[in-house]
């Protein structure tokens, strides 16, 4: 069969008499394909061309072109304009480089302050917090806790089951008790009397 210029694609030849196929070939391994018939009308997915839409098209690609005739504006330290969002990503480097510096021109101005023995060495030391209300702080913590232990124990004698956690927490009521008493509270919390 006599073949005509391709003009598909996919590879479709048509013949003198009209009739279209895809020729035969040779594979890699030396065996042969077969020719392969093609039905009248049939395009393949190849062949056919994606619609588009000029006005759509021209939409987009608005402000690329420019003013018709007009030679286009472009400097020579301008050549690539880079995207928005490397835009915004070098303005952000920018501003963190000019906030490094005047913290460093800072931290030169600033006198050496002192060093917190309790924090190994690493930083400013903190302004002195008032020891009876940080005992009081610990207290309501371990009120807390010791409220629920006895909600658990209550639950217990109602002949409820608890689970591992819970039957420790009832364990710790007399522990709780004594680290009160130690920070100079009563088991209901209030302040005992100084003697």
């Amino acid at each position: 069969m006599p073949t005509v210029e391709t003009v598909s694609k996919a590879g479709i030849t048509t013949s003198s008499t009209g009739e279209r196929h895809i020729p035969s070939s040779t594979r890699a391994d030396g065996s042969v394909r077969k020719e392969i018939r093609v039905r009248p009308g049939y395009r393949p997915p190849e062949d056919v061309e994606v619609y588009k839409n000029r006005t759509s098209e021209a939409w987009r690609t608005r402000g690329s072109g420019g003013v018709p005739g007009a030679e286009p504006l472009v400097s020579d330290d301008v050549l690539v304009k880079g995207s928005v969002a490397a835009n915004k990503n070098a303005k952000r480097r920018e501003a963190r480089k000019k906030a490094a510096a005047t913290a460093s021109e800072r931290k030169e101005e600033e006198p050496i302050t002192k060093v917190n023995k309790d924090a190994g060495g690493k930083g400013p030391s903190e302004p002195p917090v008032d020891p009876e209300a940080e005992k009081e702080r610990e207290a309501k913590k371990l009120l807390k806790k010791l409220r629920q232990a006895r909600e658990l124990k209550d639950k217990k004698e109602k002949g409820d089951t608890l689970l591992p956690e819970q039957f420790e927490k009832v364990i710790r009521i007399n522990e709780l008790i004594r680290q009160l008493d130690s920070l100079g509270f009563d088991s209901n919390g209030e302040k005992k009397a100084e003697t």
